[in-house]
């Protein structure tokens, strides 16, 4: 969702742009001057079933849009804009909802995801954007604020470096973020973004620091987390969701890539970034998303990017 804004953001411009998506993916539009409407499919608790399909279909049907863009691509959302009777489907010809489309867009691989969305509207993947337009936007609201403000307490005033340890992979997670910590926590006051799962990682971080790190995991929403990472001087992530955040709100960053590459379409979006990966490894990458193991049993794409270069270009960029 985060990197569709892009994408709503151009199709606002030429009409009002309402979007249909899962109640957890709205919570992240909350305030975005480009969408007329948040359209929420809870697919799995009040929409459920074929019931809840059609009772969604019929509710955008009665609304005659000119046209359905799949940013997501699935089988669901395709039959579901084609049983409202949207003339114009457009969507990725790879797409598994790709035959009920009646516009299907070839995507790029080496292009950024948020470049591969806008292409959509542009309907050409080719299309030059200047790489403004292709960074995302969230828009965190007072309650948000509120949150980070109650969460910082007395260090509200403090410069901030953002760290976000965590990833649904296994493989993706870079071992060093308590090593780093304690090589930055003279240079800023450290705060771990992230779930409720990410917990034994920021245990790790806040005791290298002394007990001087903020734990914010599973303590925040996604917009509340977007809003800690916007006023942080720095982010260091790994591939996943923070890093999407840190884009949408500006904030440098450094991307820590082990099975993966920017490549794929993932890398940061900030105006200031820098990524740490392994550029000696014929293995790599190994995975689109990252695999839960090694596939080699060695995870040298991981273990061998050191906490003192990510520190590095850390300090390079907080004196930039």
């Amino acid at each position: 969702m985060v990197l569709t804004t892009p994408l709503i953001a151009y199709l606002a411009a030429r009409g009002p742009t309402d979007v249909v998506c899962t109640p957890a993916a709205s919570a992240l539009l909350s305030n975005n001057p480009y969408v007329r409407e948040t359209i929420v499919y809870d697919k799995r608790a009040a929409d459920r079933g074929v019931g809840g399909f059609m009772r969604l279909a019929s509710t955008l049907r009665a609304r005659h849009y000119d046209a359905a863009y799949h940013a997501q691509g699935s089988s669901r959302s395709s039959a579901l804009s084609t049983a409202a009777r949207i003339r114009d489907r457009v969507g990725f010809a790879t797409s598994a909802g790709r035959l009920l489309y009646t516009t299907r867009i070839a995507p790029i691989d080496n292009m950024h995801h948020a470049a591969r969305l806008l292409s959509l509207g542009t309907r050409d993947p080719l299309a030059a954007m200047p790489r403004e337009q292709l960074r995302p936007r969230l828009y965190p609201g007072e309650s948000e604020r509120a949150a980070v403000d109650a969460l910082l307490g007395a260090a509200r005033g403090d410069r901030l470096v953002a760290l976000a340890p965590g990833s649904v992979w296994a493989t993706k997670r870079w071992p060093y973020y308590a090593e780093l910590s304690a090589l930055l926590r003279d240079d800023a006051r450290i705060v771990i973004v992230g779930g409720e799962g990410d917990r034994e990682l920021a245990t790790a971080i806040v005791a290298a620091t002394n007990g001087r790190a903020i734990d914010a995991t599973g303590k925040l929403s996604l917009l509340a987390s977007a809003e800690l990472i916007g006023r942080c001087a720095l982010l260091v992530t790994n591939d996943s969701a923070p890093d999407h955040l840190a884009s949408a709100m500006n904030t440098p960053t450094v991307a820590v890539f082990g099975p993966t590459v920017p490549e794929f379409g993932f890398g940061p979006l900030a105006e200031r970034a820098a990524v740490a990966g392994h550029l000696g490894l014929a293995c790599r990458p190994c995975d689109r998303h990252g695999p839960q193991k090694c596939p080699l049993g060695h995870w040298r794409c991981m273990r061998e990017i050191t906490a003192a270069h990510v520190a590095d270009l850390s300090r390079t960029i907080l004196s930039s």
